[in-house]
């Protein structure tokens, strides 16, 4: 999928993730920042990164200020950046997202 604009999905409040997408430079670049960082770092790029992956997101830059939120709330977050900035916002697969986790 092609970014197309900036777009973000989410807010700052606690349990929560904010995440927005650009369009890249030429791969994906991942900016984290999160108050549980130092416990779930690996695990929330890990979601991050295979959401990107799954949606076949090969070139953006992706800034994600994580509140504590769980990896579902990520995944979430991460979809629906990536399908505003793709300019996608009906006839959205959710069904194929869902199966594919």
């Amino acid at each position: 999928m092609i970014i197309e604009k900036p777009a973000a999905a989410g807010t700052l409040e606690s349990c929560d993730a904010q995440v927005i997408v650009e369009p890249g430079n030429g791969g994906v670049e991942l900016e984290l920042d999160s108050k549980v960082i130092h416990q779930f770092g690996r695990q929330i790029r890990a979601v991050i990164l295979d959401t990107l992956c799954r949606l076949d997101v090969t070139d953006a830059k992706v800034t994600v200020k994580d509140m504590g939120a769980l990896d579902c709330t990520i995944r979430a977050r991460v979809e629906a950046a990536v399908y505003r900035s793709a300019g996608q916002t009906d006839q959205i697969p959710w069904e194929k997202l869902a199966d594919e986790k």
